[in-house]
């Protein structure tokens, strides 16, 4: 599976500009690729004091934007995250859109951030990110997520063998966002494909290092903190030898773990 992850700064506040900017990556990251990777909020960045007016109803615009540009560029899009307003809610949430344009899933954030105060106006998912991506079991899940290892490993539990994540991880806890990702992936013994912005808005900056590890916890790929598209070709029987080398979900015994 060849996968492209678009490392890009966010317009604050701009979903138009940022519209324009993700065709354009896309249409260039299709080339090499099956399957492109956007970051958390693309749509609007971290200008939470105006989703109320900038957050897509439904996520209707953003939708049929993706489904478009898929069908365009024949390419599976892991759509990174959006502001998606319904019912007076706005929610954070990651879209799947296959290369025919269809919606394989959407995820709605879990965890919500409070040093960035997400939880004042963001309202928390409680849904699985679980998908079939060319037959092949994934999941999805949002920057702060990887920080409850048992949010991820219940998204392992169905034979999932890629973790996409998407984020605006903050450039001073980036020694957290690989030691994280490393971990999660040795840990479910599954490839982790994890695309962050670059650039800063009014309140962070950001810290790139987009990267796509390996099931032993080997990385494969790994961008620095320029805009970049990262590109990197997996083989996804790894995943499966991996497995039966350290048969650990074969070993768990989960009637004697308490939380």
């Amino acid at each position: 599976m060849n996968i492209a992850l678009v490392q890009m700064d966010i317009a604050f506040g701009n979903p138009e500009e940022n519209y324009e900017q993700v065709k354009s990556k896309v249409k260039e990251a299709a080339k090499h690729s099956s399957v492109v990777v956007l970051p958390e909020l693309w749509t609007t960045g971290y200008d939470l004091e105006r989703l109320d007016e900038i957050a897509d109803l439904n996520g209707e615009k953003s939708f049929a934007f993706l489904s478009k540009l898929a069908k365009q560029n024949d390419v599976h899009i892991i759509a990174g995250s959006i502001a998606k307003r319904v019912n007076n809610k706005v929610t954070n949430t990651l879209l799947v859109v296959n290369r025919h344009g269809v919606l394989l899933n959407e995820y709605s954030k879990a965890h919500l951030f409070r040093l960035m105060d997400e939880e004042k106006y963001l309202t928390e998912g409680n849904d699985l990110g679980t998908f079939r991506l060319e037959g092949t079991p994934s999941a999805g899940v949002i920057c702060y997520d990887i920080r409850f290892p048992e949010w991820i490993r219940t998204h392992m539990l169905n034979e999932t063998k890629i973790l996409f994540v998407v984020a605006e991880w903050p450039k001073p806890r980036i020694d957290h966002w690989r030691a994280l990702l490393i971990s999660r992936a040795i840990e479910n013994q599954c490839f982790v494909v994890a695309c962050n912005r670059v650039g800063a808005d009014p309140n962070n900056l950001f810290g790139g290092h987009s990267i796509v590890i390996g099931p032993w916890g080997e990385v494969i790929k790994e961008a620095g903190e320029e805009e970049t598209i990262l590109y990197a070709s997996i083989d996804l029987k790894e995943v499966d030898k991996v497995r039966s080398t350290i048969p650990i979900f074969a070993d768990r015994r989960p009637e004697i773990y308490k939380i």
